[in-house]
């Protein structure tokens, strides 16, 4: 039996990239991939972090970190993560898949969203239902 003291630390969700509560109430339920996401620079605490650009992967239909030089959906810009999604849990395991929510229809600082952001093509593609302020 390990009676050892262990820390786990908690980070709070920012959603400083939201321009308004316009859209908050449609969000959609998605499964991550999180081989898309590169944990250095997207998980280094163990959570993705909300605001990050997303895109569809034709083949499995999971949601993966949106990038334009891709060819397997994800080049297509569809949404937002919306809020903090665990990948690494206190064990120190990494999941393969997770679930969360995605933010398809509203406002947002473009400059608060956290790395990559969105490029200007993937702005095109949600021109008609993601606005930026």
């Amino acid at each position: 039996m390990d009676l050892s003291l262990k820390t786990i630390s908690y980070s709070q969700d920012r959603k400083d990239w939201l321009g308004s509560q316009h859209g908050t109430d449609v969000l959609r339920s998605i499964t991550l991939d999180v081989s898309t996401f590169t944990k250095a620079t997207h998980y280094p605490d163990g959570y993705l972090k909300s605001g990050l650009p997303l895109g569809k992967i034709t083949a499995s239909g999971k949601y993966g970190l949106y990038d334009d030089t891709k060819s397997d959906g994800r080049q297509t810009l569809v949404g937002l993560l919306w809020t903090g999604v665990e990948v690494i849990d206190h064990r120190g395991t990494a999941s393969t898949s997770v679930g969360g929510s995605m933010f398809v229809h509203g406002f947002v600082k473009t400059s608060a969203l956290p790395a990559p952001g969105i490029d200007a093509n993937g702005l095109v593609d949600v021109a008609s239902r993601i606005y930026t302020v």
